[in-house]
């Protein structure tokens, strides 16, 4: 895949009746789904040719897999944001055409991007929503969520890496997904599968969580893959200050930017001078995370900050992380996590904190597949393989 692929209407209405008096008013509850357009659709002929450019030399081999064509839509919905305001979202879906077997549904998290034009409702074939076009044509229907901060909601600030920013948001996509597929008649055969890698692993265990804990019985999650995701941001942040990463430019700039988002979040409003040193903290308050820092991450800071966190002083900064672990709860979804042991962006430990974690809570079907020797990128390989291989044991 191309850098990581850079690298699945109407409103329908919920009603429930309160208590068993016939004078009592009828509630209703309204559904999440705006609007869903068809964006485009593809035979399977057309779409093989199409994968040309997303595969290279190797489409031919992974032309074999396709077994239909796809139509492919924007889905718009209500969702709200982590200030709690009403917002409206987008996310793509994409449909098998020519099944006629029961399908599962799939949920693919897409991974950290920059620009709104790789968000998964523009079906750009350099984005990951290549991922979930191709996972379609082999016979799943997919949902693929923009998340806050792209597609219909791009005026929003992305809720980079903050767990209920990114879960609230893909669980409404997802209850749209199904309104839709219900008021359209699409054999859907009920089970749910969930995958993403780096920031959407992440926001794959952070929408699982939240499904789990207060939307149970909406859908029958029947597994989970997730891919090198920072499910520790207490750990991370603790190797990071007292260890060089790697410097990169794109390492910083996410790293950055996960301090902005909860600075904002938590209502903490310091200014970058508070956190960075000179000339890094002007920088950053001209250019917020697109800036170009090629240095240690610990070098940039300022030492009486990162003082504060180690010695767990600053509370509101230790708690803020703490609020976006994923490491300590229980899940019943079979669950397995995927990740390179030479990781440089987002570290290996974070995917040993969570499989300890949650086995520690009494989690039933946690394991991890060691990638020996794989950094961020080139673990993706196996990831999707591994993906694939799980989506397909367990989507019936």
């Amino acid at each position: 895949m191309k850098n990581l692929l850079k690298p699945l209407l109407g409103l329908t209405l919920f009603f429930f009746i309160v208590g068993c008096d016939p004078k009592e008013t009828e509630v209703v509850l309204e559904s999440k789904l705006v609007k869903a357009d068809l964006v485009s659709s593809f035979t399977t002929a057309q779409f093989a040719e199409r994968l040309k450019g997303v595969f290279g030399a190797q489409s031919s081999q992974i032309s074999l897999l396709l077994r239909s064509g796809i139509k492919q839509y924007k889905i718009v919905y209500k969702t709200t944001t982590p200030e709690g305001n009403e917002i409206t979202a987008s996310g793509a879906l994409v449909i098998p055409t020519d099944l006629k077997e029961p399908l599962a549904l799939g949920s693919y998290q897409h991974g950290t991007i920059f620009n709104d034009a790789d968000a998964p409702s523009n079906f750009s074939q350099n984005s990951e929503a290549s991922i979930g076009a191709f996972l379609a044509a082999t016979g799943f229907i997919m949902a693929m969520p923009d998340y806050l901060g792209y597609g219909e909601s791009k005026s929003y600030p992305h809720p980079y890496e903050h767990a209920l920013g990114l879960g609230q948001g893909n669980v409404d996509f997802l209850l749209a997904v199904k309104d839709f597929l219900e008021k359209e008649k699409v054999n859907w055969n009920k089970n749910l599968l969930l995958a993403g890698y780096s920031e959407g692993g992440y926001a794959t265990l952070a929408t699982q969580k939240l499904l789990e804990e207060k939307y149970a019985g909406k859908f029958n999650i029947k597994a989970s893959s997730v891919g090198a995701g920072a499910y520790s941001k207490t750990l991370t942040v603790e190797n990071f200050l007292k260890n060089k990463t790697s410097g990169e430019v794109v390492n910083n700039r996410s790293y950055v930017w996960v301090l902005l988002t909860y600075n904002r979040l938590y209502n903490i409003n310091s200014p970058t001078s508070t956190y960075f040193l000179e000339p890094y903290a002007t920088d950053i308050k001209t250019n917020g995370y697109s800036v170009t820092i090629n240095k240690s991450f610990d070098e940039i800071l300022k030492p009486d900050f990162k003082a504060s966190i180690l010695d767990k002083s600053n509370m509101a900064w230790v708690n803020a992380f703490a609020a976006n672990d994923l490491t300590n709860f229980k899940t019943n979804v079979p669950t397995k996590f995927f990740h390179g042991d030479k990781d440089t962006y987002v570290p290996f430990l974070n995917s040993e904190a969570a499989v300890q974690g949650l086995k520690a809570k009494g989690s039933p079907s946690v394991t991890l597949e060691r990638i020996t020797g794989g950094n961020h990128g080139s673990s993706v390989n196996a990831y999707y393989l591994g993906t694939l291989d799980m989506f397909n044991l367990n989507k019936n």
